[in-house]
């Protein structure tokens, strides 16, 4: 016997066209929202910011690679990870599908990380992705964009991530379990893992200056995250209890 409500064809139906009109209501509220997105004023990066990628030393400006937008993936891995984050895996699992066509439309799409370039290769090439990823090991450019923090900032309780202090669950002491377990599964400790943050920033090229226009984080993210999309159109939607998913090359085969 079925564990969810039957119903008729028609009766389908006229759930079905009651959901239609919802979903309607939901892309013009999406197209909206994209609208304002567009419209927040651009502010203007003067920082030098140098980052290693395999082509060698490079600038904010070089990371459009000749294009004029240009979108940036806040990779969570941190410099004493021994492999990068098991969620921002999943999300850019996706890159390489799409990269190409955000290419051939004037924005390039890169991920940024702390950890040294090498870590960052060797992470890839397990992963068989082949997407643009750049190293701001000594830099500033991470923190600047609110996606990495200080032991003195965990101490103080000063970490503000998604434009709000404290409230997140990496901030929790003790961590809980699922941050404990991304930990360990990137070879650090909770402490350490939680340094690091996800998020998304975008910016500008124009007559030969570089604007941030856009960042976001936490659940910001959510529609970025393709898996996610389908499984919200799965019979079962999430179906969500804990952390169920982990890195592609990690699960059992089924």
């Amino acid at each position: 016997m079925a564990t969810h409500p039957t119903g008729t064809r028609d009766e389908w139906l006229a759930a079905r066209l009651e959901l239609l009109d919802a979903e309607k209501a939901h892309t013009r509220r999406g197209d909206a929202l994209a609208r304002q997105r567009a419209a927040l004023p651009w502010v203007r990066v003067d920082k030098a910011y140098r980052f290693d990628t395999d082509e060698g030393g490079a600038s904010l400006a070089d990371l459009f690679r000749g294009r004029s937008q240009l979108l940036v993936y806040h990779f969570m891995f941190g410099p004493d990870y021994a492999a990068g984050c098991p969620s921002c895996s999943a999300l850019a699992d996706g890159f390489d599908g799409f990269v190409v066509h955000l290419a051939h439309h004037d924005v390039t799409l890169a991920a940024v990380s702390r950890a040294p370039l090498a870590k960052l290769r060797a992470y890839r090439t397990r992963m068989g992705w082949r997407f643009a990823w750049a190293s701001s090991l000594d830099g500033d450019f991470n923190y600047d964009f609110n996606v990495p923090f200080t032991e003195a900032q965990q101490r103080d309780g000063s970490v503000e991530y998604n434009y709000r202090r404290g409230g997140h669950a990496m901030d929790v002491t003790p961590a809980p379990a699922p941050v404990a377990g991304f930990a360990a599964d990137c070879g650090t400790d909770a402490r350490t893992y939680a340094r690091d943050r996800p998020g998304m920033s975008a910016f500008v090229l124009e007559d030969g200056a570089v604007y941030h226009t856009y960042s976001t984080y936490a659940r910001g993210l959510d529609g970025l995250w393709g898996m996610y999309q389908w499984l919200d159109r799965a019979p079962k939607g999430r179906n969500e209890t804990g952390v169920w998913w982990r890195r592609h090359d990690e699960y059992d085969g089924r």
